[in-house]
């Protein structure tokens, strides 16, 4: 595998772990992924359900326990550590901010178009920003809006496509639509960016996520012109992973037939196991009777079936019956729990048979 660049970053593998939210992707994992020469990755959201005793302000809560998790991953590993922040989140500034103060080596924005992303930057700044997108439009519009306003480029780009866990950037039609493939949409957004990286002699690597699992998956997509590729699925499944022993099981026994889109109250569609929750939810059994995080912009109480703050953070914690797990695609995939060195090891294994095997063709 080639190394991966990402501004003045240097990954030795080109494998960002995927942040996933309410304590799946804390220190724990990030470090150990961090470790391996690949890019960890501590997701923001939700934090403030886990870290209730020091604060019982829900956004302070929030940030002192990213402070926190960024210092634990620190203390674990001298590689690189980023953070994830959804766009949505109502302290997405204070969370960005927080990030930056901390010098985190890189910071993925999704959930939403980060237009207005490199005016938290300072002078003394080393933090890289890499927005998420799930179309070649959304890539354009950010390196437009970010050159012609801040003077500023991505030192990424990662196209979340639709086979990805999680929160998705696609209408509920697209998710199994061919032509919203991530082997239709990479080439597309790469013919977007060359004209920006052209005009100021720099490289902005397209990282490509959702649904890949194995190293097979990262030599197919580099074949396409990928420079590196994020998973979360796969990472799930490691005993370095923040998760409950529960959660983890849960991806474990995952089948295909488990895997279901559903609404979430965030106003997306998301990817999700099958769990006696959801069901009551189906059933209109489930109404939150009030707010209180306000966390995410567009959620509207008035209207969800449930909080999903809670409903993950009880997954997490391994209570399928309050609760569900997010999951990518290929979540069927997963058999056993290893660690993160184990896993690594065979994706790079997996890799190299693959190229060996095509190179024989």
């Amino acid at each position: 595998m080639k190394i991966l660049q990402i501004g003045n970053l240097t990954a030795i593998l080109p494998i960002i772990q995927g942040g996933m939210g309410v304590g799946v992707s804390l220190s724990g994992l990030a470090a150990a992924v961090a470790n391996e020469g690949g890019i960890g990755v501590i997701s923001a959201t939700g934090l403030s359900l886990l870290y209730t005793k020091l604060s019982s302000d829900y956004r302070e809560a929030g940030k002192l326990g990213l402070i926190e998790e960024i210092r634990k991953a620190r203390a674990k590993t001298s590689g690189i550590i980023g953070v994830n922040v959804m766009v949505a989140l109502t302290n997405f500034a204070e969370l960005v901010k927080t990030c930056i103060t901390e010098k985190v080596d890189v910071l993925f924005c999704g959930a939403g178009l980060p237009l207005d992303l490199p005016s938290f930057l300072t002078k003394d700044s080393v933090t890289e920003l890499v927005p998420i997108v799930s179309s070649a439009r959304a890539a354009k519009i950010i390196c437009q809006k970010w050159e012609s306003s801040y003077q500023y480029l991505p030192a990424a780009i990662v196209l979340e496509g639709p086979q990805a866990g999680g929160h998705l950037g696609f209408k509920e039609s697209q998710i199994d639509d061919v032509n919203y493939s991530l082997e239709e949409l990479l080439p597309q957004v790469v013919a977007e960016v060359v004209p920006f990286e052209t005009k100021h002699n720099i490289k902005i690597p397209v990282i490509v996520a959702g649904g890949l699992f194995s190293g097979g998956d990262i030599y197919r997509m580099m074949a396409l012109g990928a420079s590196g590729v994020q998973m979360g699925t796969r990472f799930v499944t490691t005993t370095e992973c923040d998760a409950s022993d529960a959660f983890k099981q849960q991806y474990i026994n995952a089948t295909d037939a488990d895997i279901e889109i559903i609404k979430s109250p965030v106003g997306m569609p998301g990817r999700a196991i099958r769990s006696n929750f959801l069901q009551k939810v189906k059933a209109g059994l489930r109404q939150p009777k009030s707010c209180p995080y306000s966390c995410i912009h567009t959620c509207d109480v008035e209207k969800t079936p449930y909080c999903i703050s809670v409903a993950l953070y009880q997954a997490y914690k391994g209570n399928f019956e309050h609760g569900f797990a997010f999951a990518g695609s290929c979540v069927s995939k997963a058999h056993r729990i290893m660690s993160v060195k184990e896993t690594f090891a065979e994706l790079v294994q997996e890799f190299d048979e693959m190229c060996l095997s095509r190179e024989r063709c």
